[in-house]
Parts: C-alpha cells; structure tokens; sequence
C-alpha cells in the first residue's frame, strides 16, 4: 500500500502545516516579491526559517501520533509567474526542483517519528489567489502548470495539491496535466463570505465541475483560505458532494478577501476558538482527514486542531 493509499483509507487524521507565507512574511519579517516565497530557496536565513517552521508541526505529528502532508513552498512556483519575479522558466523549474528536495530532506529527518510523511508538490493559481481576474479554461491551465507539475513527477513527489483554486477551468486543468504523468492530485477550492467561489459557483457546483471534467480524478477536494464561518452553511446544507471534502487549510481571519487584501496588519483571530470550529467540521465532513491551516494561522491554531482531533479520538 502507498502512503497516498494510506492516507485515503485511513480514520487517522493527518496533520498539514498552516498560513506559511503570513507566517514568513508577517511573523518572520522575510520579504519577496509577488508574495512569491518559493524564490527564497536560494536564502540560507530563510531555508533555515522553514526548517525550524516544518520542525514545529512535525512535531505536533509526532506528539499526537498524526500522519502528515509536507507541502513544498511553490505556490507561486507556476513558470506564468517568472516575468513578474524576474525569473527565466528554467529559473522556476529550478526552484521547484529545489523545494521538492528540501521538503524530501525534511522528511528524511523526522520519518521515524511520523509516518507517513507525504511530500505534497504545491501548484497555486497562475493569476491572483483573491481576485483571479480572467480566467482561463481547462485546456490553457493543463499548458500553464504542465511544467511545474512534470518537474513535480521527475523530483518524485508523492502527491500535487492546487491549492486557493479560484476556478473550475484552472482546478480541471491542473487535474489533468497531474494525470498525464501519473500523480495523484487534490483539489482545493477559496471561497468568499457567501461560500461561492470568487467565480460565483457554488462549492457543489465547483466539485462536481471538475469531477465531470476530469473523470472524478482528484482523490479529494480541499477548502482553504477562507474562515470556517465562511463556508460551513455550504457544507452543512450541501448534498452527496460533501463526502469528497477530504481536507481543510481555513484562515484565521473571518474578513473578506479584499479585506485581507488591504490590511497591513494581520488577523491571527483566535487560536482556540479556530481548533473548536475544526473540531465542528469533522461532523458535517464524514471523509474529512487532512487539517491544516491557511492565512494568518500558525502553529498556534493548528496546535489548537491537533488538541480537539485528540480529544475527540481518546473519547
């Protein structure tokens, strides 16, 4: 058995990492352009920073005997970002190279403590994450990530993730550039303060979408970036395509996006009232595995996760 078929037959929760760019950018003072952390691989202060990041959920893993998802830093690692970053496609491709190996030594460190670690290649939109602006269709997005997701493959990672898919068109392309080289991928839609995509679809809507497009490809979809206030009603009052939510990465803030966009300041919200919710989630979710968090959060809020998911499996 793979440890991607560990991971969907399992009842074990996974834990995942939570708002890392916030986390570096806020909290840590790291500075780069476009949001775009993947090229801080090339800094050894930064490489450092992640590790000791990486090291304090892991550790959460290991303490509640979790597994866990290792998500590489490239979410702005698309080859359509390199003109803004002033990076070549190779450039790119390189730095996603690079993250896949960092993350691989990162599991070579703690696989005896937590298993199974699976190294997740992370894809992320090729427009903006907020605001996608034009959106292209599924054919466009397979050329875009095609690079990105073949350079995934030839580094061996166990999985890809789109992660904050503001789109159907971009999710079913990325869907099924992961399946011309063999890597089974996840899915993971934002949402605004309504629970609609910012594309106006419905979560529903959107999952089927892509699954209708993709030959039910994706192993599990995701929700992330928004604050679980955001999109619990969806799930609550949503109909058979709630059982393909198998994951949650949620924001630690309940602002809007363009909220968020604006602030200077960041919104941790509040740590214990974020793991209380998570542990609401696992009642309207029955396939719900992976628990993470998204912007604003830290090892603080997914602490909070790991602590209701252990009280509830102790019960």
């Amino acid at each position: 058995m793979t440890d991607v078929e560990r991971l969907l037959r399992t009842r074990r929760p996974f834990l995942t990492d939570g708002g890392f760019e916030t986390w570096l950018f806020f909290q840590q003072g790291f500075e780069a352009p476009e949001f775009a952390a993947i090229v801080l691989m090339d800094d050894d202060e930064a490489r450092q920073a992640m590790h000791r990041y990486f090291d304090g959920f892991l550790s959460m893993a290991a303490a509640a005997q979790t597994g866990f998802v290792l998500d590489t830093n490239t979410w702005r690692g698309c080859t359509h970002w390199g003109p803004k970053l002033e990076r070549t496609e190779q450039e790119m491709l390189r730095l996603s190279s690079l993250a896949v190996a960092f993350a691989m030594k990162i599991r070579s460190n703690w696989q005896s403590r937590v298993s199974p670690i699976l190294v997740n290649g992370v894809v992320g939109p090729a427009g903006d994450g907020y605001a996608p602006g034009r959106v292209p269709d599924a054919a466009e997005a397979r050329e875009l990530h095609r690079p990105q997701i073949k350079t995934f493959a030839q580094a061996g990672v166990d999985m890809v993730s789109a992660i904050t898919m503001t789109n159907t068109g971009e999710a079913s392309g990325i869907a099924q550039a992961a399946m011309e080289v063999c890597l089974p991928v996840v899915i993971s839609f934002t949402v605004e303060t309504d629970g609609r995509l910012p594309t106006g679809e419905t979560l529903g809507e959107a999952i089927d979408h892509v699954d209708a497009a993709t030959n039910s490809a994706p192993i599990y979809y995701m929700v992330n970036c928004a604050h679980p206030d955001h999109f619990r009603q969806a799930i609550a009052t949503g109909t058979g395509w709630v059982k393909r939510v198998g994951g949650v990465r949620a924001n630690a803030s309940r602002l809007s996006h363009a909220e968020l966009d604006q602030s200077e300041r960041l919104d941790e919200g509040n740590p214990a009232e974020f793991g209380q919710l998570h542990a609401d989630l696992v009642d309207l979710l029955p396939n719900l595995r992976v628990f993470g968090g998204c912007c604003g959060t830290d090892h603080r809020h997914v602490g909070c996760v790991s602590q209701h998911l252990h009280s509830r499996r102790a019960a």
